[in-house]
């Protein structure tokens, strides 16, 4: 995320040498969701020069690989999470979570398989698992089954928060292809552990996004206050401004929770120039 075309130049210097670029948008959040493992496992190397980047209290939320939760749907692909494991270790503690993000089609009665699955995971590391078929959300005996077996492991629900997204219908290309591609999910306000973790979707409008996020300002503030830690990603369809707005989240729950520290300051960006 911290390479987006977007931001270069304006959040971050350019042009920038890509092993900088991580260090710069740490400049800006201290987290990030690491959504390209999804697709590839990183070279140790390559995750070694993300921990060179940030400070140890740095937040990866780091996607499981799909070759393990969506192809093998969480059963036989022992070497690839082998090697995804073996891969993010130079994480260290910048490894907040590891997110088992699960397809739409993981119902319920698949449940089995996701207790077995995070029963042989290494301990070393935290949990949180994200699910998308609708049963989890409607049917409250299927809400206590999947919270009974993550409250097993310490794991955490993912709520990936679309409701504001869907309010209206989209005005934009970015905003049009989300719309066919992000899922449904109803709201779900709730932590199962010290360390709740929220994906947030706005609209690529401001203001449309900060109206749709107010709800979560409460919950985190109250969450914060009971002494836990939560961890908030704000996206829009186009994720031009979301640094910006991540940061703009993130004051408006420390008005209403003084003691919460501050992000870091970012080094300015020197404007482009044709000389």
């Amino acid at each position: 995320m911290w390479t987006l075309k977007a931001w270069q130049g304006r959040f971050m210097a350019h042009p920038l040498p890509a092993h900088e670029r991580l260090r710069s948008y740490a400049g800006w959040c201290n987290a990030v969701e690491g959504n390209t493992t999804f697709y590839a496992t990183p070279a140790r190397d390559t995750v070694a020069s993300w921990a060179q980047q940030t400070d140890p209290d740095f937040r990866f939320v780091v996607k499981l690989p799909k070759v393990v939760t969506h192809e093998h749907r969480l059963a036989g692909a022992d070497a690839e999470l082998r090697a995804f494991l073996d891969a993010i270790e130079p994480l260290g503690p910048r490894a907040h979570a590891l997110w088992i993000q699960l397809p739409g089609s993981f119902a319920p009665a698949d449940v089995p398989v996701l207790a077995r699955f995070l029963g042989r995971l290494p301990t070393s590391y935290r949990y949180a698992v994200e699910v998308r078929h609708p049963a989890f959300f409607t049917d409250p005996h299927s809400t206590r089954l999947l919270e009974g077996v993550l409250a097993t492991v310490a794991a955490e629900w993912v709520p990936f928060d679309t409701t504001a997204f869907f309010r209206s219908p989209p005005t934009s290309d970015a905003e049009r292809d989300a719309w066919t591609k992000k899922p449904r999910t109803p709201l779900r306000p709730v932590a199962l552990t010290d360390r709740p973790i929220v994906r947030y979707l706005g609209r690529d409008a401001t203001e449309m996004t900060v109206e749709g996020w107010q709800g979560w300002v409460d919950v985190v503030a109250g969450w914060l206050r009971e002494g836990r830690s939560p961890t908030m990603f704000v996206h829009t369809p186009d994720n031009a401004d979301a640094p910006l707005l991540a940061r703009r989240f993130h004051d408006e729950v420390r008005a209403r929770v003084p003691d919460l520290e501050p992000l870091p300051e970012p080094e300015p960006v020197e404007p482009l120039t044709l000389f």
